[in-house]
């Protein structure tokens, strides 16, 4: 059995729909980081940089003591070498599933990631780091687009390496992004939105639902903003 510390994020459903679609047993262990439930020294056991999600895997393959992994890269890594699935079936395959996993876990996902805080959370809007992290946000769609005007799926046979991105796909329409303008990405995004591990992994039939994040635009009380951002979150990287 896998435990899945998670909260519904692009970057906790990578690891709901991997593990859903490796069929590896797990139990979810949900968090509400809005009121900072992962900033305590019970989870930074788990996890010693306080983010989600991050496993444990109860019944590692070398039969020792539970095992923890936090990076969702790392994560899905080792789910794909403890399944033996998802990463392609030779050595040039599986390099491709890597190389496009370290793709979205260096530029997609942070890129996005700051985009959405500026357009989100961000106070007050300013113009300059919007502009700039809407412009690689773009960017990094276009770079997508042109590989999957390539092949079917990343790695050219589903992989991690789609499943690390089409979460955050999932979460454009929050930043004002149309997926509609990429053609590749659209056919990419709906073949992948039909596969029932990854509604499961979702947790809802209706992938399309555009406020499973939250909303466009969030408000943060002063606490809230202290357990995402703020000193509370700094505290909790500071504990012995």
């Amino acid at each position: 059995m896998i435990d899945l510390h998670f909260v519904g994020t692009p970057n906790g459903h990578k690891i709901s729909i991997a593990l859903e679609e490796m069929g590896l047993p797990y139990r979810k262990i949900a968090y509400n980081i809005l009121d900072g439930e992962h900033l305590t020294p019970e989870f930074r056991r788990v996890n010693p940089n306080n983010r989600l999600p991050a496993i444990v895997d109860n019944a590692p393959s070398d039969n020792g003591e539970p095992f923890a992994v936090f990076e969702t890269g790392a994560i899905l890594i080792y789910l794909s070498e403890k399944s033996g699935l998802l990463m392609g079936r030779d050595l040039r395959q599986r390099s491709l599933a890597v190389q496009w996993l370290m793709w979205q876990m260096a530029g997609l996902g942070p890129m996005h990631g700051q985009a959405h805080h500026f357009v989100r959370y961000a106070p007050e809007r300013l113009a300059y780091p919007t502009e700039r992290y809407m412009n690689e946000a773009r960017r990094l769609l276009h770079v997508l687009d042109s590989r999957l005007d390539e092949v079917e799926y990343l790695a050219e046979d589903y992989s991690i390496a789609d499943i690390a991105c089409w979460p955050w796909i999932r979460a454009v329409g929050l930043i004002g992004i149309d997926i509609t303008q990429f053609a590749n990405i659209k056919r990419w995004w709906d073949l992948i939105a039909m596969r029932p591990a990854v509604a499961a992994g979702i947790g809802t039939s209706d992938v399309n639902a555009p406020n499973s994040y939250g909303a466009a635009r969030m408000t943060l009380t002063p606490a809230q903003w202290s357990n995402m951002f703020g000193e509370r979150m700094l505290a909790a990287s500071r504990q012995p």
